[in-house]
């Protein structure tokens, strides 16, 4: 049973030296203290303090003092260097702070389990701020000075208030989690997953045995840290698990999300963090994995974290206006469609915050449900709110409550760093705030521009480029008018990166108010292109070369056979065999990688990935069809 006196959480009405004294006294299951700080790559650091050593200076902490590093336990290429290495840490007063106790060693004395209190916190070097909570912070006081600038001028066009009621405003966000369970023997079993996931045997399904105990038990330690659980269920991918002979389900493999109430945005990226580690300490009490890849599996749909963006103005009498929801019977309002507008014109600089990995870009692929064009739907009519999942941004209406009213960005994964997703959506929906307000447009003439065909003049939205559709972006266009209409979309990691160098001008967006700074960008970029050539030399090349290697000649006197594995053979040299006169896709990839060649090293690896899917799917065919 839970203990009714433990405590999970700290809020900020309680960050002084009195009160926090009087909690650590009453609480001396609470061991430790640690910094929690996340790098520009995502990484979350992770100390132990003894609690004891941190309640001596603890109004040194409380006053600012902070934590010195030496740079080597985060990301931060070109900014921590070897000869200048020193990193602060110092706590985030305004966050809600977290208690994690660790099930596995209890505090005898008062019979429970041992506590570390979990502080968010930022980073410095030199006396900049270098960390991504810093960074999401920035863009919310930036994004909140000039949304109010531009309400106050506009406020009786806009609401129909006067300048003076405005009182504050700030921006709501929430995410879903999704991820991928299985039992650890468990192998996967592509057919069926797919089979399974086409006739929609699990979505919304019942949840059993060990699957279900965890994933109550989350939503349960959900509610102690008043993370306020939405609720739970099975995602599409999966397989109904066995039963053995003992009545237990074994050979598990499922998929699962969770969702939770909206908060204001650094709010949800710290707590989004707080409940990944809850599932995976909690799944594994239960004996099961867990992963939160984007594309655990191929062929197979992946793990997204969907975020939800909206705004709300509050007045002197504490009223508040979704600042999104349209007064006129429109989609949208006026800031509404600027922010939509902004978000999908510099899509392309936000897009590399977004999806930083192989692994990130591997689920933004056609067929799965994953955005594969920058393009956004609103619906049939206002009346007619028709969730078209096919898209990048999905707005979400209910004209029955205004505060519903707000975007849905698809293309977040699980690991994805929410802190710089949410900063560069901001800036991104500012720009075309700034826009939409200053033209004067109404909502009319702002949907018609939103609404534009391609080749088609506007003031703020490019000529040749569409951002609305309400088909299914899989099927009705092809991927050549996909790549006409909205743009072509990164193919790996470093076509992705490479854009915050192209687009100079989209780039300008994110660095408005200090936000995006030149060094943050440089390093940030390094930090994902080091990532990538990493995993490309050491991980990829490897795994292809050892899957080629496994596709051996199956005896067969059949012409056909011997004709299906001579084109094989071909392929296989192709990919990774030298000769005097040609050097291999391998090889030459390698050469590129080794030689900084980046861009010849794209499309090489390109190449590879397009060769490797026609050995397999030659294989399969080759192989099914000897007796």
């Amino acid at each position: 049973m839970r203990e009714e006196k433990t405590i999970f959480k700290i809020p900020s009405q309680k960050h002084n030296e009195k009160d926090l004294l009087d909690i650590l006294k009453n609480h001396s299951e609470i061991k430790f203290a640690s910094f929690m700080s996340v790098d520009l790559y995502g990484n979350v650091t992770d100390e132990r303090i003894p609690i004891r050593e941190f309640v001596k200076d603890l109004n040194g902490y409380l006053s600012g003092k902070a934590i010195q590093t030496d740079g080597s336990s985060v990301n931060l290429p070109l900014i921590s260097k070897l000869n200048d290495a020193r990193v602060d840490m110092y706590m985030d007063l305004n966050s809600t702070w977290y208690v994690d106790y660790n099930e596995e060693l209890i505090d005898n004395r008062v019979d429970k389990p041992i506590g570390t209190l979990v502080i968010p916190a930022f980073l410095k070097h030199n006396g900049k701020v270098v960390d991504s909570r810093s960074i999401l912070q920035n863009s919310i006081d930036y994004c909140k000075k000039v949304l109010l600038k531009n309400i106050r001028e506009n406020s009786i066009r806009l609401f129909n208030i006067n300048p003076e009621r405005v009182k504050n405003l700030y921006f709501t966000t929430a995410t879903e989690l999704e991820f991928w369970t299985k039992t650890p023997t468990s192998e996967p079993k592509i057919e069926e997953l797919s089979a399974s996931q086409n006739m929609n045997e699990q979505y919304w399904n019942k949840i059993e045995g060990t699957v279900r105990s965890a994933l109550e038990e989350c939503l349960l330690q959900m509610e102690d840290y008043e993370l306020y659980p939405e609720m739970g269920h099975k995602e599409v991918g999966g397989v109904r698990p066995v039963m053995d002979i003992n009545g237990k389900y074994s050979d598990i493999m499922e998929q699962i999300e969770i969702d939770w109430k909206y908060s204001q945005p650094l709010d949800t990226a710290d707590k989004q963090i707080i409940v990944k580690n809850l599932v995976k300490k909690i799944f594994e009490q239960c004996g099961l994995e867990t992963t939160f890849m984007a594309k655990p599996i191929n062929h197979v749909a992946g793990n997204g974290m969907h975020l939800h963006l909206g705004a709300v103005l509050v007045l002197d009498n504490d009223e508040k206006i979704n600042i999104f929801h349209s007064r006129e019977n429109s989609f949208l309002s006026v800031i509404g469609y600027g922010a939509l507008m902004g978000l999908l014109k510099n899509y392309e600089v936000v897009s590399p915050f977004v999806s930083s990995t192989d692994d990130a870009l591997n689920r933004l692929k056609p067929g799965y449900e994953a955005p594969v064009a920058t393009v956004a739907s609103l619906g049939y009519s206002v009346e007619n709110a028709t969730r078209n999942r096919s898209v990048l941004v999905g707005v979400i209406n209910n004209l029955e409550n205004a505060y519903e009213t707000r975007f849905e960005l698809r293309s977040p994964n699980p690991n994805s760093n929410l802190f710089l997703s949410i900063a560069s959506s901001l800036m991104a929906m500012i720009d075309g705030v700034e826009y939409a307000v200053n033209s004067k447009k109404n909502e009319a003439e702002l949907l018609k521009e939103l609404s534009k065909e391609y080749g088609e003049n506007a003031k703020y939205l490019e000529k040749n480029r569409m951002y609305r559709s309400e088909e299914d972006i899989f099927e009705f266009y092809t991927e050549d008018e996909r790549e006409k209409y909205f743009g072509k979309e990164p193919h790996n990691v470093y076509e992705n990166i490479i854009q915050l160098d192209k687009e100079k001008e989209k780039i300008n967006v994110l660095k408005k108010g200090d936000v995006f700074r030149e060094d943050i960008i440089a390093s940030y970029k390094q930090s994902v292109i080091n990532n990538w050539k990493t995993l490309v030399q050491n991980k990829k090349i490897k795994q292809y070369i050892n899957e080629v290697r496994k596709m051996t000649e199956i005896e067969s006197t059949y012409d056909l056979d011997i004709e299906r594995w001579n084109e094989i053979i071909e392929l296989k040299n192709n990919i990774c065999k030298d000769t005097k006169i040609e050097k291999s896709i391998i090889t030459k990839l390698k050469e590129a990688l080794v030689n900084n060649k980046l861009d010849k090293a794209s499309k090489l690896l390109l190449e590879l990935e397009n060769s490797m899917e026609d050995i397999r799917n030659k294989y399969k065919i080759y192989e099914r069809n000897i007796i």
